[in-house]
């Protein structure tokens, strides 16, 4: 992909920099005047006061430490005036006017699905959004998400496992990494994928921003797959955003008991498809991708290892726990078994992967039982 010509990015550049120099603002004025060039150098009487009292001196010093963050190796600036401008992301009511890109600028063309959901995660929750996220990039999908801590970074983790494609969407300039714990996982995606932001270099992140991170998500991707969101979490309005731009959502449910669960069942009530494999989300992708292979993948044997020794009162508390989350006090009571020794039981467990612990005292059994 090619970038814009220099002295066509410095405008672009100092527009987005002006006060209020948001897409709604922007993306109309280029529909009306195309050459933001001229639009910049000899700014029209029609325009806003603000923005043309902004024009007549503009940010030249943040314009310029913009150039020199695109001016390194594989940093690209997309305006929505290039023919490369996703076609998907161009259809939503207000696409963002330009796009600062970070990486393989290539996955920009390829199917995606967006993976999100709680920053704050079960330990189950992380544990699907990585085995989903590594099914679909094995797939062929490229896994887009947010980068934010939680099932973000699981989602990113999973497909860089799988040597799969994985994008993230920014909710600040690409020269800073928020949040900074991710900072080693913003450099893979870097190398093995990439990174997006409508944001001129500088820009902190703000609270405003990350909506606006939520809908580019929603519109590069074919679909948006939400695994466990509180009914107010930002996962929601990434699922909303999808679904008024016509495209699919997914939500894994979950036990009624956790908090976590209940955006997942709210947005299934509202007509989200409920999933509980990766093949299903992939038989609803692929007739939206002609010709691009991805499709369930057939399930081979694992080769033949002799089976383990279950303990029987392992496999009885575990029973005893069934899916809900559930106290030591809960297991002495249903199994009979001695406190010291329930504990006991569910820390191997827990070592071995079968049970998880959270906060509370509770304990949630993961359904790969042994």
């Amino acid at each position: 992909m090619e970038s814009t010509p220099s002295d066509e990015t410095a405008a672009w550049c100092a527009l987005l920099r002006a006060p209020g120099g948001g897409s709604q603002t922007l993306n109309p004025l280029f529909e009306t005047h195309g050459d933001v060039r001229q639009l910049v150098q000899e700014p029209p009487a029609d325009l806003p006061p603000l923005l043309r009292d902004y024009l007549r001196a503009p940010d030249w010093p943040g314009v310029e430490q913009d150039m020199r963050w695109l001016e390194q190796p594989r940093n690209r600036l997309l305006a929505i005036s290039d023919p490369a401008y996703p076609t998907l992301l161009r259809q939503l009511p207000n696409p963002p006017t330009v796009l600062f890109l970070h990486g393989d600028t290539d996955l920009l063309s390829l199917p995606q699905l967006a993976v999100v959901g709680s920053r704050s995660p079960t330990t189950g929750g992380r544990r699907n959004a990585h085995e989903f996220a590594v099914h679909l990039a094995a797939a062929g999908l490229v896994i887009s998400s947010g980068l934010a801590t939680g099932i973000d970074a699981a989602a990113h983790q999973g497909a860089l496992a799988a040597d799969g494609l994985t994008l993230a969407v920014t909710g600040t300039g690409l020269d800073r990494v928020y949040p900074a714990k991710n900072r080693g996982l913003a450099h893979d995606i870097a190398l093995h994928g990439l990174l997006v932001s409508e944001f001129p270099t500088g820009t902190p992140p703000l609270a405003a921003n990350f909506p606006r991170r939520n809908r580019i998500l929603a519109g590069l991707a074919l679909g948006t797959l939400v695994i466990e969101a509180a009914l107010q979490s930002g996962s929601l309005i990434t699922a909303r955003l999808a679904t008024e731009a016509g495209r699919e959502v997914f939500a894994l449910p979950g036990s009624i008991h956790n908090p976590l669960a209940r955006g997942c069942h709210a947005l299934i009530r509202d007509g989200a498809a409920l999933v509980e494999s990766a093949d299903q989300v992939l038989q609803e992708l692929a007739p939206l991708i002609p010709h691009s292979g991805i499709a369930p993948r057939d399930t081979q044997a694992s080769p033949s290892v002799p089976p383990a020794t279950v303990d029987p009162q392992h496999v009885e508390l575990l029973e005893a726990m069934g899916y809900d989350p559930v106290t030591t006090d809960d297991l002495v009571e249903r199994t009979g078994f001695p406190a010291a020794e329930v504990s006991s039981i569910l820390l191997l467990l827990e070592l071995q992967g079968h049970v998880s612990s959270s906060a509370g005292g509770l304990f949630t059994r993961l359904g790969n039982d042994p």
